[in-house]
C-alpha cells in the first residue's frame, strides 16, 4: 500500500508535464472510430509511432488513414516490433478521430491479420520485466572498487489505466495493472483531453496549454522577465524535436539511457532526445573557461557508495513550460545517484539553484532500473503537430 501511494505522488507530479508533451489533445476522444484497411506503411518513431492505412468504404471509394500509437523507444519496451506490422496486410483499428477532421487517428486497439490483438498500451509477452530483477552475472564493481551503474537504464513504463488509452488516470505500469480500466485512484485526476474531461470538449485545446500547474520554484522579477513572451505551445522545445534539461529528461518519456564507466569519467547518454553528459572523477573543481551548453559541465565523486555529482556552465534554457520557467547561466545542479545492484536500481535525487531567476531551490527524486532493452538514439521526428498529411510516407 505505501508502494502503491508513493507511486500515485509521482504520478501527481508528472500528470501535467505528460500532458504537456503527448498530442492527446488533437484527438476526439469523446469520440469512436474503426477503421478497416490495408497496412501501406509502418513508421516507428519517436515521440509517437504511425501506422499508415489505405481504407475502402461501403461505396468502394479509397482514402489513406495515419493512426498514431505510441513512441518506438518505449513500443519496443512493451515487446512491440516494427516487423509486426506487415505492409500490405489487413488490420482493423479501433480509436479516436481528430478534431480537426483530418483522416488521423488515436490508435486504442488493432487487430493484425493473424489475428493477433492489442491494445494501445498492451505487454506483449516477451516484454521487459514488470517488477525490477535481481540482474543475473552482474559484476558488483569496476576494477577500481567503485559501484558498477554501467549499461541500460530505464524509468518505470507511464500508462494510462484505461489499456486502450482513451480515458482515465496516467500512472506507473504496477499501479495500472492493480486498478480496472479507465479508473482514477483517488488523490488524482484523469488525464487532461481524455474522454469526459473537460479538456477534451474543447476542439482548440490543442493550441493552447489545458491548465494551469503551480511553478515548480519560485521566482525572482528577472526570472518572471525571462518568462514573459514564452508560449508553452509554440516555444516548448520537446515541440521542436530538442532537449529540455538533465533534469526531467532522465525519465520524461521513460526511455532507454545507456551509462558507460571507467575509473575517471562517466559518460550519461539520454535515451529522450539524445543528451549526452560527461561526468569527470578525476577534477576536483569545474574548469575557469566553461562553454555554456544544455548539459554543464559535471564534476563528481563517491561517497559511501552514492555518486555525488557537481554540475555548472549551463546555457540559459526552459525548466518547465507550464507554466513559462526558465533558468539562466548561473543555474547549479547537484545530484546524488545511488545505486541497489541487488536489486537492479538507480535512486537520482537532485536539488537545483538559480540565484539570478528563482528564489527558491528546485528539488526531486526518480528511479531507474537496469533493463534488457538495448539503447537507442531518439532520431526526434515528431509529426504529431507539423505533419498533418497521412499519406504512407517514410
Amino acid at each position: 500500500m505505501k508502494r502503491l501511494a508513493a507511486a500515485i505522488v509521482a504520478c501527481l507530479a508528472m500528470s501535467g508535464v505528460a500532458y504537456a508533451h503527448h498530442g492527446i489533445a488533437v484527438f476526439d476522444m469523446n469520440k469512436d472510430v474503426v477503421l478497416k484497411g490495408t497496412i501501406s506503411n509502418i513508421a516507428f518513431i519517436n515521440p509517437h509511432s504511425y501506422i499508415y492505412l489505405k481504407v475502402v468504404d461501403q461505396n468502394g471509394a479509397e482514402a489513406d488513414w495515419r493512426c498514431e500509437m505510441r513512441a518506438a523507444t518505449v513500443l519496443h519496451r512493451s515487446g512491440w516490433k516494427q516487423e509486426m506490422f506487415k505492409v500490405g496486410s489487413e488490420a482493423e483499428i479501433k480509436g479516436s478521430p481528430a478534431k480537426d477532421g483530418t483522416n488521423t487517428c488515436y490508435l486504442g486497439e488493432i487487430t493484425l491479420a493473424d489475428g493477433t490483438k492489442m491494445d494501445r498500451y498492451g505487454q506483449l509477452a516477451h516484454a521487459e520485466p514488470l517488477h525490477p530483477v535481481e540482474p543475473a552475472n552482474r559484476p558488483m564493481t569496476i576494477a577500481n572498487g567503485d559501484p558498477n551503474i554501467a549499461g541500460n537504464w530505464a524509468a518505470e513504463q507511464f500508462v494510462m489505466s484505461d489499456p486502450k488509452g482513451q480515458a482515465g488516470a496516467f500512472v506507473p505500469l504496477s499501479v495500472a495493472e492493480k486498478l480496472k480500466p479507465g479508473e482514477v485512484p483517488k488523490g488524482m485526476r484523469p488525464i487532461a483531453g481524455g474522454r469526459g474531461t473537460e479538456e477534451s470538449f474543447d476542439k482548440d485545446s490543442a493550441k493552447k496549454p489545458p491548465m494551469r500547474f503551480p511553478p515548480p520554484v519560485k521566482l525572482s522579477a528577472a526570472g518572471e522577465a525571462a518568462g514573459k513572451g514564452f508560449d508553452p505551445m509554440k516555444d516548448n522545445p520537446r515541440f521542436k524535436c530538442k532537449s529540455t534539461n538533465i533534469l526531467f529528461d532522465w525519465t520524461f518519456e521513460y526511455d532507454v539511457n545507456h551509462i558507460t564507466q571507467t575509473a575517471d569519467t562517466i559518460t550519461m547518454k539520454y535515451g529522450f532526445m539524445d543528451i549526452v553528459r560527461t561526468i569527470h572523477l578525476n577534477m576536483d573543481k569545474h574548469p575557469d573557461d566553461i562553454k555554456p551548453t544544455l548539459s554543464g559541465h559535471s564534476i563528481g565523486h563517491w561517497d559511501n557508495g552514492t555518486l555525488v555529482v557537481d554540475t555548472v556552465g549551463f546555457a540559459p534554457g526552459v525548466l518547465a513550460a507550464f507554466p513559462p520557467t526558465m533558468y539562466s547561466n548561473k543555474l547549479h545542479v547537484v545530484e546524488r545517484f545511488t545505486p541497489d545492484l541487488k536489486a537492479g536500481t538507480l535512486t537520482r535525487s537532485y536539488e537545483a539553484e538559480d540565484p539570478d531567476y528563482w528564489t527558491t531551490k528546485y528539488t526531486g527524486k526518480d528511479v531507474v532500473r537496469i533493463t534488457p532493452t538495448s539503447y537507442e538514439d531518439y532520431h526526434c521526428d515528431d509529426r504529431t503537430w507539423s505533419d498533418k498529411g497521412v499519406k504512407a510516407s517514410n
